[in-house]
C-alpha cells in the first residue's frame, strides 16, 4: 500500500511517518498540500493521510482535489477539531482522525484500508 502523508510539523511528519511503516507499506511524506499535488502527478497513492491545517492550500482542499480525480480514493483527515460528519459526504472512503490520536487508532484505519484494497476488484 502506497501512503502519501502530509504534515507541516517536521517532528510529527517524521515520527508518524515512521510509525505508519509496516510490511507492504511505502510511506511518502511532505510538508504542504502543494507538494502533495506534485507527488500525486508522479504516481498513484492508495491512501492520502493529511493534516487539515496546512500552510497555503489546506488539507481539506487537498482532499477535495484528490477526490475530484478519484471519488473512491482513500483519504484520512487529521484534525485537532471535530469535523463532524461533513467529510464523510465527500466519498465512501473518507475518514477523520482526531488529534492527538492514539497510534492504535491510526493502525486500525491503515489495516481497514489495506483490507479494502486487498478485496477490491480493481486492486486499486
Amino acid at each position: 500500500m502506497r501512503i502519501l502523508y502530509v504534515e507541516d510539523n517536521p517532528e510529527l511528519r517524521e515520527t508518524i511517518g515512521m510509525l505508519m511503516e509496516g510490511e507492504g507499506r511505502t510511506i511518502t511524506s511532505c510538508a504542504t498540500a502543494e507538494e502533495a499535488l506534485e507527488l500525486e502527478r508522479d504516481g498513484s497513492f492508495d491512501l492520502l493521510v493529511t493534516d487539515v491545517s496546512l500552510p497555503g492550500l489546506s488539507g481539506t482542499d487537498l482532499a477535495r482535489q484528490v477526490l475530484a480525480a478519484d471519488p473512491r480514493r482513500w483519504v484520512v483527515l487529521c484534525s485537532g477539531y471535530d469535523l463532524g460528519s461533513h467529510p464523510s459526504a465527500w466519498g465512501p472512503n473518507v475518514r477523520t482522525l482526531m488529534k492527538p490520536f492514539e497510534l492504535e487508532d491510526l493502525e486500525t484505519l491503515l489495516l481497514q484500508v489495506q483490507a479494502s484494497l486487498d478485496t477490491s476488484p480493481a486492486g486499486r
